[in-house]
């Protein structure tokens, strides 16, 4: 199996026919790709035809869906999996409501995002402080005519004001200052996302949520446990958040497009965030060959502390654009349906050699949440840190359960 992305289709040329394998992915920007350069995909054994129009994605349906058993590659998914302005489902296609709770910068990025999708009947923005998630709520409103959404946005206080959602973003939590890591959070934000976690199980039962607060694993992990979801239902937006990163530095060094270079995040929202090298590239060509081994290693180490950087530069918050843009963009890829992967934190359900612990992993989204996780053919040593990472992240929870 090989996944097909958009720098695949540039690497193409002159080419007016691309011929895949029956069972290849072609990520859905790779095929807007093609559509833009008049490139017809052809799968081996079929007679080539005009490309169809995408089909409209059916409203979600609650309930869970059943994660597959692994799928391999030798390639890695396109880190741009997503963006915004790409086709979107008919306009009387709608995946009913999502709430975002929190109303901080992260939140008002990620409603922000939703709205502009104008692809879910309301957003609901929950916050503690009321006035504060009614007056963004009010402000993202005054924007429709501007962004072009009929998406109906208002605030509340409370997770059951909120009412029974198809998706619920978690970003509330205490954000990083100066100096503090993620796991300084570790016994604050444990308390609120659990709160929250069982709160939003008792209104919302068939939703699934989205952890956006840090320590981002461990609290994907606490999510699990105290809603009582099916870990398919539960995920982490981490993983979107470190590519995205990881492929804007990557196109500062000359690359190419930050959204034309495939790669992955895998691991830890943190120290021990792995990007496979082996599974990087722009173009068709692997990244090792268009960067230095010396600036590519600094990427990745700039990559794994971006968050802090961030953090260090304001002086006062921690980072909200890119993982608000990053946690909005997992929800779209499940509304839409269209099986898109995305690294995110799942619960390891034994491939890589790795189980029962929630970290970065390649998984593909539809409406229920986590289909199934892709199994990448990584190297030995790629593979190696990954497991520590899951050592690493099982430790944490122990010293967690240990405090509660």
């Amino acid at each position: 199996m090989k996944v097909w992305g958009a720098g695949d289709i540039d690497a193409a040329g002159d080419a007016k026919t691309l011929l895949v394998e029956p069972k290849d992915l072609v990520t859905p920007l790779a095929r807007e790709r093609a559509r833009e350069l008049g490139i017809e995909i052809v799968a081996a054994g079929s007679t080539p035809a005009a490309p169809a129009a995408a089909p409209a994605t059916p409203r979600p349906q609650a309930g869970p869906e059943t994660p597959g058993g692994p799928v391999r590659s030798m390639r890695p998914p396109s880190g741009a999996l997503y963006r915004r302005g790409a086709p979107l489902p008919s306009a009387n296609t709608s995946a009913g409501r999502v709430v975002v709770i929190g109303a901080g910068h992260v939140g008002m990025i990620t409603a922000l995002r939703l709205a502009d999708a104008d692809l879910f009947d309301e957003l609901v923005l929950v916050d503690i402080d009321e006035g504060r998630a009614a007056g963004v709520a009010l402000d993202l409103t005054h924007t429709a005519a501007l962004g072009g959404f009929a998406t109906r946005v208002r605030g509340t206080g409370s997770v059951e004001d909120a009412g029974p959602a198809d998706y619920v973003v978690i970003t509330a939590g205490r954000a990083r200052q100066p100096g503090m890591s993620r796991s300084d959070l570790v016994s604050t934000n444990a308390a609120i996302v659990g709160d929250l976690a069982h709160r939003v199980a008792r209104t919302s039962p068939h939703a699934v949520i989205v952890v956006v607060t840090n320590p981002l694993d461990e609290m994907t992990q606490h999510a699990w446990q105290a809603s009582g979801f099916p870990p398919e239902r539960v995920v982490g937006m981490a993983g979107v958040l470190d590519t995205a990163r990881f492929q804007a530095l990557a196109s500062l060094a000359g690359a190419g497009r930050a959204d034309r270079i495939g790669a992955v995040a895998l691991g830890s929202h943190g120290e021990e965030m792995v990007i496979p090298l082996s599974q990087a590239s722009s173009g068709g060509r692997p990244l090792t060959e268009l960067i230095g081994k010396t600036t590519l290693d600094a990427i990745v180490d700039r990559a794994r502390g971006s968050g802090a950087e961030v953090v260090g530069l304001l002086r006062s918050g921690s980072a909200f654009m890119a993982p608000g843009t990053s946690a909005a963009g997992m929800v779209l890829a499940m509304a839409r349906d269209r099986g898109q992967i995305m690294p995110a934190a799942v619960l390891a359900d034994g491939s890589y050699g790795i189980r029962d612990v929630y970290l970065g992993l390649p998984a593909r989204l539809g409406r229920g949440g986590v289909r199934e996780i892709v199994e990448l053919d990584l190297r030995p040593d790629e593979l190696q840190v990954l497991r520590q990472a899951a050592d690493r992240i099982k430790e944490r929870l122990s010293q967690l359960a240990a405090a509660s």
